[in-house]
């Protein structure tokens, strides 16, 4: 028969490195990447310093494994719908904006990208991590779905690369105003809203008078 014990341990075990790299996260977000300690984080997830190591050799690998395994799967989603989207291009911008948005309200993505902006210079792996895994493919998907939208004649003639910075550009901006600003007092933006509206300003200037409304 087996032990009552001895199930739990098993799955307390597989689930360490997943709680390692969700207490990183929120330390990350909260503190910065050099001012986050290991043994806090550690201590965050329930483990010794030393049991973190082996699972993560370094603080960056760390940091890797939360853009790999907490905010990647989630902006994949995203990156997969854009994809997929046949058109037309009007409705693709009415629903991925709110759902990015949406992702950087629901997980602390606001903390770590400030934290990659504020420390991209004393650590740039932390800038390249950032940029090749969520960056390129994010960019990469708007930017094909511009170009796409272009040659069907929905979309005005311009740099597909430029328009998908645009389009995205207001929504970071309005994430490092919550984190930079609002903490010492500066009035609120909602990130729901930014996203409609800029989408909608978007689409005025964006749109051949042949597209569909």
């Amino acid at each position: 028969m087996r032990s009552a014990g001895a199930p739990r341990f098993r799955r307390r075990k597989a689930d360490r490195p997943g709680e390692i790299v969700a207490a990183a996260l929120a330390a990350f977000a909260e503190k910065g990447f050099a001012a986050a300690r290991l043994e806090e984080i550690a201590a965050r997830a329930g483990v010794s310093k030393g049991a973190l190591y082996l699972y993560f050799a370094t603080k960056q690998d760390l940091f890797r494994a939360v853009v790999e395994q907490a905010i990647a799967p989630n902006m994949e989603v995203v990156r997969a719908m854009i994809a997929a989207h046949p058109g037309p291009f009007s409705e693709l911008l009415r629903l991925v904006p709110e759902r990015i948005a949406t992702l950087l309200e629901t997980l602390p993505v606001g903390g770590v990208l400030k934290m990659v902006i504020g420390e991209a210079g004393n650590f740039p792996e932390l800038a390249r991590v950032w940029h090749d895994r969520l960056v390129a493919h994010a960019l990469g998907a708007l930017c094909d779905a511009v170009a796409a939208a272009q040659a069907r004649g929905e979309v005005k003639a311009g740099d597909p690369r430029t328009y998908a910075l645009q389009l995205v550009s207001p929504l970071l901006i309005s994430v490092i105003w919550r984190e930079t600003f609002e903490p010492v007092g500066a009035a609120a933006f909602d990130v729901q809203a930014v996203a409609r509206q800029h989408m909608q300003t978007m689409l005025s200037g964006m749109l051949t008078q042949e597209a569909p409304p």
